[in-house]
């Protein structure tokens, strides 16, 4: 078969098939919604409202606890500790030489002033006393003859003159002699307690040896040594309360301050008289002094409130009436076993008790009552978490539980 020519072919047409362009319809339809959806979002106002920026939270000021204090007069004393040394401690020493003879006393006796201790042997000193003696009773006949003879005429004035010399003579012999039976007795130079005898019957001493020592406690003396900064506080006359390491205590008074410092220790040399009738308390003792020397206004408050400022200086955070940290520097001035007295705050304080280590000086704070932050720090680690948000939220400060270090 043969095909027929090409220009008598024919293209086929469906001119009047219903259906041919219901597909053209369709597509243009979809096109123009797909269009239509993507530009509504430019064209059509979202039905949502726009979210508005979430605000900043604002940092919320720490919890600290504070305790209300107010200030008192208190007693300022200077405290020091000494030495309790007898009024009078004396060594005995022999005024001439020789063997002793006979002991007295023993050591430990409380002896009085001017009692003999022991004597040395008197034979030898005792027969010059009568050479001295019998040698001033013929000087004393010649000027006497010599004296009658001058009034008879007999007798020269010179004559007279020479035996009243020999009388002088004879007078300072016997004098001589006298003393040095004197000097055979050794005696206590002051009524006191016999320390040491360092003697024996038999013993030779010479003259200035050391024989004995004698002390007087009373009254005692306690030497201290007063810092050149509380020098201006300790007058003479002040009273001192004086406790000893006994356990006995006596009140004394200073009754001498030193003028000139120690080079080396840059102190002064005081001393309090201590009464001791009854030489109750030995001498040589430990003692602590305590001198009042006028009163201050302070705040008792516990050590663990104090802190230190960033050069290193001790003072006290108080929350003032804008809730604003104040650093106070202050002095101590007395301790005791439950707390310390301190002088530099207001008379009125709120000091900070709890949460001192984590504020600052110019700092905004929320103060609380000690008691009833005690109780938040205690609550707070058990809260339940509420929500979502509030697990997210700032927690804040922690309230300290415990002082700082």
């Amino acid at each position: 078969m043969t095909d027929p020519a090409p220009e008598q072919r024919q293209a086929l047409t469906f001119d009047n098939d219903k259906g041919s362009n219901r597909s053209k319809w369709v597509a243009g339809g979809l096109t123009l919604a797909i269009i239509g959806w993507m530009g509504s979002g430019f064209v059509l106002p979202s039905e949502e409202p726009a979210q508005e920026a979430a605000a900043p939270i604002a940092p919320r000021a720490v919890t600290v606890a504070v305790r209300q204090s107010q200030a008192d007069l208190v007693e300022q004393v200077f405290a020091a500790e000494g030495q309790a040394l007898p009024d009078r401690d004396t060594p005995i020493r022999a005024e001439t030489s020789g063997q002793i003879g006979e002991v007295l006393v023993q050591r430990g006796a409380d002896l009085e002033g001017g009692q003999v201790i022991a004597r040395f042997d008197t034979a030898a000193r005792q027969a010059d006393l009568n050479r001295a003696q019998e040698e001033l009773n013929r000087a004393q006949r010649e000027f006497d003859n010599a004296t009658a003879l001058v009034y008879r005429g007999i007798a020269t004035a010179d004559r007279v003159s020479q035996a009243q010399a020999t009388l002088a003579a004879a007078q300072a012999g016997v004098s001589t002699a006298e003393e040095a039976i004197a000097d055979t007795e050794i005696r206590a130079p002051f009524a006191g307690r016999l320390e040491t005898l360092d003697v024996n019957v038999g013993e030779y001493v010479a003259t200035g040896a050391e024989v004995g020592r004698i002390v007087d406690n009373t009254p005692l003396t306690i030497s201290i040594q007063v810092p050149q900064q509380a020098v201006r506080d300790i007058a003479v006359g002040q009273t001192a309360e004086v406790a000893f390491i006994t356990g006995a205590t006596a009140t004394g008074v200073v009754r001498f301050v030193g003028s000139s410092a120690d080079a080396e220790t840059r102190t002064f040399t005081a001393e309090i008289e201590v009464p001791n009738a009854d030489a109750a308390i030995p001498a040589g003792i430990s003692a602590q002094l305590r001198i009042p020397t006028g009163e201050i206004r302070a705040h008792f408050v516990s050590p663990a409130v104090l802190s230190l400022d960033t050069d290193g200086t001790l003072g006290i955070k108080t929350v003032d009436d804008q809730n604003k940290v104040k650093f106070h520097e202050v002095s101590i001035v007395r301790a005791q076993t439950d707390g310390i007295w301190i002088s530099g705050l207001p008379d009125e304080a709120q000091i900070i008790s709890i949460g001192q280590g984590f504020v600052t000086d110019g700092e905004t704070v929320d103060p609380q009552p000690e008691e009833e932050a005690a109780e938040i720090a205690d609550t707070a680690p058990d809260a339940p978490v509420q929500d979502a948000e509030a697990e997210n939220a700032d927690p804040g400060p922690i309230i300290a539980s415990g002082s700082d270090q």
